[in-house]
């Protein structure tokens, strides 16, 4: 009579199939896994946004008007423009610095409103604080979460007070840089002498040093964005955090493809930094990059424009406090967030309908598409991006 043996344990070919198996569902779940922590992190920053625009809706109905692009203090006395010491700001605080107590820290407020000591030395800065890259303020330094998108993983130095979210300047770029008030340095005065070419380019919700209320949103609050998100840099020469930045001023409002040639072929989302030749314009130093300043209110810091796609390259002329081609962008996959003026959310996708690419920008004594008033040459991402040029959104986004 056969008697069968009884098996103690798995035979190597059953052991094996079951690892197998075992592999199998762990490649299918860790994908999975990533994507809901990505969702996540999408969900929290879209969170901190809709905070952003919640802060700015009662700062307008605290004060009659947005805060201020590229505002703060300035010395008029000054050989320098403000910047002795214990110095000011120089006119350029970005609109994130008069938002502080409306997204409660009104700790920070309070120190850059006083001038806040620094490092235990007796001398105290001005109120509203120095100069945005001033190392030696402890609140231009400080991560403020609220600010900060958590997909973007860039941390610490180089940068400062680093921002993921930036101010809508709308379609154009015609003195953007600095709006209708500049340093005069042949006068070492202040002039306010760009208010006509402003008034031709200044199309967004806000635009540097000039004071916006929601009333002057005639397109509609829900059919203009306010402010857009931005990635910070990792130092690996990406195009949209590291911007090619000293392209020609005769050449900046007329190509907004200026500086696609210094891309790497085979990278296209990086600079092509092995080609000294083809990367005509230097890309600045290393704490020259975008959103390395919350307090700035620089473009490159913390402004961008409705002109290239959600993930373009930065390509500007006069430096880091120049301006040119900004867009938005994100560590999110095919797009990014952007802040309606009604305080909705969207999300942006990369392939938005960008009208014509090749054509200049809406500009003072600009003709053919380009003169003052006349609707975005962009198509729908340009039309999102101002204020008051009459275009139909058509388009559920």
């Amino acid at each position: 009579m056969l008697t069968q043996k009884k098996r103690d344990a798995f035979t190597l070919v059953e052991l094996l199939v079951v690892v197998a198996i075992c592999a199998v569902l762990f490649g299918l779940l860790l994908p999975a896994t990533r994507g809901a922590k990505e969702a996540a992190r999408r969900m929290s920053c879209s969170n901190n946004f809709k905070q952003i625009g919640l802060g700015l809706h009662n700062y307008h109905s605290a004060y009659s008007q947005l805060p201020m692009q590229m505002g703060g203090t300035y010395d008029s006395e000054s050989d320098s423009g403000g910047t002795s010491a214990p110095g000011n700001n120089r006119y350029r605080l970005s609109f994130l610095v008069g938002l502080l107590p409306f997204v409660e820290q009104q700790m920070i407020w309070e120190d850059v409103s006083a001038g806040e000591l620094s490092d235990g030395e007796s001398k105290q800065f001005s109120p509203m604080g120095p100069a945005p890259w001033t190392r030696q303020f402890d609140p231009w330094q400080t991560e403020i979460p609220t600010f900060r998108c958590p997909s973007d993983p860039g941390l610490g130095l180089p940068s400062h007070g680093r921002t993921n979210y930036a101010a809508c300047l709308g379609d154009a770029t015609h003195w953007l840089n600095t709006g209708p008030t500049r340093w005069n340095a042949e006068l070492s005065a202040w002039a306010n002498d760009r208010e006509s070419q402003i008034k031709a380019s200044g199309r967004g919700v806000f635009v540097p040093r000039k004071v916006i209320r929601f009333r002057d949103v005639l397109d509609g609050l829900a059919n203009t964005i306010m402010a857009g998100e931005i990635c910070t840099d990792l130092g690996d020469h990406d195009s949209r955090t590291s911007g090619s930045l000293l392209n020609p001023w005769s050449m900046i409002h007329d190509s907004p493809v200026l500086c696609r040639e210094q891309l790497d072929p085979e990278r296209p989302m990086f600079w092509d930094v092995a080609n000294k030749d083809a990367v005509t314009a230097s890309i600045g130093s290393e704490n020259q990059r975008r959103g390395f300043r919350w307090a700035d209110g620089a473009a490159l810091y913390t402004g961008f424009n409705t002109i290239l796609p959600p993930n373009s390259g930065v390509c500007f002329a006069g430096g880091d406090s120049g301006i040119g081609m900004a867009s938005m962008s994100s560590r999110h996959q095919g797009g990014a967030h952007a802040l309606m003026a009604d305080d909705a959310v969207k999300f942006i996708t990369d392939s938005i309908e960008a009208g014509n690419t090749e054509s200049g920008t809406v500009i003072s004594g600009g003709t053919a598409g380009r003169e003052p008033g006349a609707i975005s040459p962009y198509g729908l991402w340009g039309a999102l991006g101002t204020r008051a040029s009459a275009e139909e959104i058509e388009e559920n986004l």
